[in-house]
């Protein structure tokens, strides 16, 4: 083996290929530390997009809850109106069938009440439409129901007047049934004054009161127009009459015989007028009548009922 001095033109030779390789390996190294830079470049803007898309999906995300708890709202804005307006349908319904069965009740009473006394039909009528309200809307159910009322104010205020009426009336009868039977009772007094007074006895007749009461004046003047008779006569009715029932229109007995005259039964006197029952005047008639068709005068009806005790 020998030893080569390297001669100066193979040492530039060398040289030169020393810096070609490290031109070489700087520009590999640059070549790959482009590329090393750009993807992190990508990735940092990669980074920097994701974080706006984060952001924007969080803002969107938020947007729609916002937007789904207004929908939500209003829907139970909605639900709750609409259970309000059912609500408000159920109490009309509740009212109305309260209003219509209170108001029967009472139109109900005051057509019974007016039985015989005040005309109730019209009541009735709207009664029976009112009773089928189950069936009714409401409005009609309370136009029934005013209607109703209207209708039952008046019945009852017809009732009122027709009880006023028959009051009225029963007072009066009252009155003239008390004035009767005091002027019977005076009559029968005077007529055993009288009779105490004359002293008469075998076929004498009694005598005529001084001061008649007034039945008693009904009758001395309807038996001297009609038939004739005299005092005399009128002092044997006047008796005979005081006898019977004391001249009280209203007398009665057991047997079923019936006011001044004493008719058997009483409604024998209906003949004389429909007044019978309360009427002096009528039953006078109709016991004149009677004595003059079967004794001929009052005083032969005298003389058979002081015989026999009855005529």
């Amino acid at each position: 083996m020998q030893n080569q001095t390297p001669s100066p033109e193979n040492t530039q030779i060398v040289e030169t290929e020393a810096k070609r390789s490290g031109r070489r390996a700087a520009g590999t190294v640059r070549r790959f530390k482009a590329p090393l830079i750009t993807a992190g470049a990508i990735v940092a803007v990669g980074a920097l997009v994701g974080s706006g898309y984060a952001v924007q999906g969080e803002a969107t995300a938020k947007a729609q809850r916002v937007e789904e708890t207004a929908a939500l709202s209003l829907a139970a804005e909605r639900d709750s109106r609409q259970g309000l307006a059912v609500d408000h349908g159920a109490v009309l319904d509740v009212r109305a069938a309260k209003q219509a069965e209170d108001t029967l009740t009472v139109a109900t009473k005051a057509i019974a009440s007016a039985a015989g006394k005040a005309d109730a039909s019209a009541l009735a009528t709207t009664v029976a439409a009112l009773d089928s309200y189950e069936r009714l809307s409401p409005s009609k159910v309370f136009e029934l129901v005013d209607t109703t009322k209207s209708q039952t104010d008046q019945v009852v205020k017809a009732v009122a007047e027709a009880d006023r009426v028959a009051a009225e009336k029963a007072a009066a009868a009252a009155a003239a049934k008390a004035k009767a039977e005091a002027e019977a009772a005076a009559a029968a007094e005077a007529a055993a004054d009288d009779s105490a007074s004359s002293g008469s006895t075998g076929g004498g007749t009694p005598s005529a009161p001084a001061n008649p009461s007034e039945a008693q004046a009904i009758a001395r003047d309807m038996m001297a127009s009609r038939y004739g008779w005299g005092e005399d006569q009128f002092g044997c009715l006047v008796a005979l009459w005081n006898k019977e029932s004391g001249w009280n229109v209203y007398a009665s007995n057991p047997s079923g015989a019936y006011g001044i005259p004493q008719a058997l039964p009483g409604s024998k006197m209906s003949s004389a007028g429909a007044d019978w029952a309360t009427n002096p005047a009528t039953q006078i008639s109709w016991g004149l009548g009677y004595i003059a068709g079967r004794y001929g005068s009052a005083c032969g009806a005298w003389n058979t009922s002081e015989s026999q005790g009855w005529y």
